[in-house]
């Protein structure tokens, strides 16, 4: 988390420690599976947004209701909103601190957990309900 009583001369001191190394490194990692995982799945959505290009309801519900199309769609859809929620934490981190900067956080978070809950679930819906 935060601490508010750093100063620019301990934050250039290559010997002063502060931040959780352990939550770093865990965003860090997390933030480049997520991306490469986007990245592979970037074919598949391609595909869908071409294969649906110009095409009605009736198509769309069958390409995105059949399960080899529609399951990795919603996963795209949830890890695509970890990716936003861990850049945004970033952004967050460097120009908000204290209580502004977790009440700031919260609503990303709750915002990304709709956008993926939103997303995923009405894909879903589409595979096991048409």
């Amino acid at each position: 988390m935060h601490n508010d009583h750093l100063t620019p001369q301990a934050i250039a001191n290559p010997k002063a420690h502060y931040g959780d190394a352990k939550a770093s490194t865990r965003h860090f990692i997390t933030q480049r599976v997520t991306g490469l995982v986007n990245v592979l799945f970037l074919g598949l959505l391609l595909f869908v947004v071409v294969r649906l290009a110009g095409q009605d309801r009736t198509d769309m519900v069958a390409v995105i209701g059949n399960p080899v199309i529609g399951v990795p769609l919603a996963v795209l859809i949830a890890i695509a909103a970890i990716h936003m929620r861990n850049g945004m934490r970033d952004v967050l981190e460097d120009y908000l601190a204290g209580a502004m900067y977790r009440l700031v956080m919260l609503l990303n978070t709750l915002f990304c957990l709709i956008v993926a809950l939103a997303g995923a679930g009405a894909v879903l819906k589409i595979v096991f309900w048409g």
